[in-house]
């Protein structure tokens, strides 16, 4: 499990290995088939997380595992390219480290993507939504344990997804003429779809998008005081009337496509978070 001499540690590494004076502004997590948004990085700095001593490394598939230092639109940040997940036996501290590692950076904003199913039957695959609010159901959180960061043990989750970068994120999408729905997402821990009934409970119960990631890292970014903003990019509908069997190379390869419009949404919409409002 990741403490915080453990990520201490990875932080200082890390910063021996970019530009020196470089502080990120925002950090980016990639998820499943999203990892081509790196392309929007200008003079990129790769930093495996095998470089970094204990700093868990991904067996997922698609996901390069490594840190990317650079700029996009001007804006410098820090991504990740990859995160581990509770499937693969981690914990939800060895999830939550890469966030843990960037706010250490001196990164105030995070921006976090994953790939994931659409619970609402409104919301078609192949398109990204903002995620307003989420469920926690992997059954497990980032802070359970020492409380070690000298932070707030209870942090507020009522407005875990800045409502302010929420609004920004739905401007900018609609100036671009993207399509960017809004809803819950709910975080199971996998490594198994859902059956049919579950599917149907998860609709029930508040839910419009579904995954095995997210929420436990901004858990852990709530915690250290990051402002947070998330996408989810719908690589089918998982709808239980009607379902259909998916595979996790259909999934990559659809969040790949989406991957397109992500990037095009960043490098609009990163130097209006900055405070930098440019003519879009």
């Amino acid at each position: 499990m990741q403490n915080a001499e453990n990520v201490q540690n990875c932080a200082r590494v890390l910063q021996s290995k970019i530009p020196r004076g470089f502080v990120p502004a925002v950090g980016l997590i990639l998820g499943t088939g999203l990892s081509g948004t790196v392309a929007a990085v200008d003079d990129p700095q790769y930093i495996p997380y095998a470089e970094l001593p204990g700093f868990p490394v991904s067996g997922a598939p698609s996901h390069q595992g490594r840190f990317v230092a650079g700029r996009i639109s001007g804006v410098p940040v820090l991504a990740q390219q990859g995160r581990c997940h509770l499937y693969e036996g981690r914990s939800g501290a060895d999830v939550a480290a890469g966030v843990r590692v960037t706010a250490l950076c001196g990164a105030k904003s995070l921006i976090i993507a994953n790939a994931a199913g659409a619970l609402n039957p409104l919301f078609a695959s192949g398109t990204m939504m903002l995620i307003d609010d989420h469920i926690n159901m992997t059954g497990t959180s980032p802070l359970t344990g020492p409380d070690d960061n000298a932070s707030t043990r209870f942090p507020d989750m009522s407005r875990a997804y800045d409502p302010e970068y929420i609004r920004l994120a739905g401007d900018t999408a609609l100036r671009l003429s993207l399509r960017l729905e809004k809803g819950v997402y709910i975080g199971v821990a996998g490594p198994q779809l859902e059956t049919r009934a579950e599917t149907r409970f998860y609709r029930m119960i508040g839910g419009d998008a579904i995954g095995m990631s997210t929420v436990a890292e901004v858990i852990a970014a709530v915690h250290a005081g990051l402002r947070v903003l998330g996408f989810s990019c719908l690589t089918n509908r998982n709808l239980p009337d009607c379902p259909a069997a998916v595979s996790i190379e259909e999934i990559v390869a659809a969040a790949e496509k989406i991957s397109a419009d992500l990037t095009v949404l960043l490098r609009a919409l990163l130097p209006r978070m900055a405070g930098k409002e440019t003519s879009i």
